[in-house]
């Protein structure tokens, strides 16, 4: 099997993750653990993960010049990314959460077309003004009252800057892929993560009781440490080493589908008009944006 196909499956299971931890992450605030206190608890468990890993492959030193990079990689990619997402998330729904996180590879596409000049199409700006169209009407008029979703205005604009620092991690550390092992980088990436994540979320990581937590949560917790964080960052450094990351972005649109389809079977979420219509509009402007890998290949 070639590196390539191994790379499109590695970012197939990552959206996989993505897509059911809407459903079980939401399950999780604010009952059991606030989202400040979710986000450190996800960066110290995989990153804990990642460098017991790390003992068993060749050690890597991260050259001088690269750190600004990894840094503002960790900054957008385990900071901003994260602790956006899942206050969002906590404040609105999954079905919202999963759509609006489509937006991603419109954005890569915008920032890439500001930061490396990319060529704008007539086909590309189309799909960029119809994805926009429907992360917009998903936060301008996807509001209805649900349970467990306080504040669904706020969460979705959240959720829609989640994307934009998202976009940025994928354009940031697309040539720190190509130079280092995906483990190097993640171990240090996540190293990063929990410094910067630690003002923010201790006191809210503090005030977990576990001793009160059922085996229902639990499971819950596990799978976004293991399965949402470690797992799904590791295959999508894999997979951005072979890959644009305008590729890997264009993954996200299956996220709704995914999404959706188990948020409505476990009965966390609805579906209404305007959502399917803000999921077309979107998935069709990402399918239009997604032609021509928006990002070339970066050469060390």
């Amino acid at each position: 099997m070639s590196n390539r196909v191994l790379a499109l499956l590695s970012a197939l299971v990552a959206t996989i993750f993505f897509g059911i931890n809407h459903t079980l992450a939401k399950g999780l605030m604010p009952d059991y653990i606030q989202p400040y206190g979710l986000v450190f608890l996800r960066v110290l468990g995989a990153g804990v993960l990642f460098w017991i890993v790390s003992l068993f492959i060749k050690n890597e030193t991260i050259e001088l010049r690269h750190w600004p990079r990894l840094l503002a990689s960790a900054v957008c990619g385990m900071f901003l990314n994260m602790q956006l997402s899942f206050k969002g998330l906590s404040l609105s729904t999954p079905i919202n959460s999963s759509v609006l996180v489509t937006i991603t590879p419109i954005l890569v596409f915008v920032l890439s077309a500001v930061l490396i000049r990319e060529k704008i199409t007539i086909l590309k700006a189309s799909g960029v003004i119809l994805g926009l169209l429907g992360g917009l009407s998903l936060i301008l008029f996807g509001v209805q009252e649900q349970v467990g979703a306080p504040n669904i205005p706020l969460g979705n604009v959240l959720l829609f800057i989640n994307s934009i620092a998202f976009g940025l991690f994928l354009i940031i550390s697309k040539p720190l892929t190509v130079r280092y092992h995906p483990i190097t980088l993640m171990r240090w990436l996540f190293l990063t993560a929990i410094i910067v994540n630690l003002p923010i979320g201790w006191t809210e990581f503090r005030a977990i009781e576990w001793s009160e937590m059922p085996f229902s949560i639990g499971w819950r917790v596990a799978f976004v440490i293991l399965c949402t964080t470690f797992a799904t960052y590791l295959l999508n450094m894999y997979a951005l080493k072979y890959l644009s990351a305008s590729t890997i972005g264009s993954f996200t649109y299956l996220q709704p589908v995914i999404a959706i389809a188990f948020a409505i079977y476990s009965g966390a979420d609805q579906l209404t008009f305007i959502k399917i219509i803000s999921t077309i509009l979107v998935i069709v402007g990402v399918f239009m944006v997604s032609k021509n890998p928006a990002i070339k290949r970066a050469r060390t």
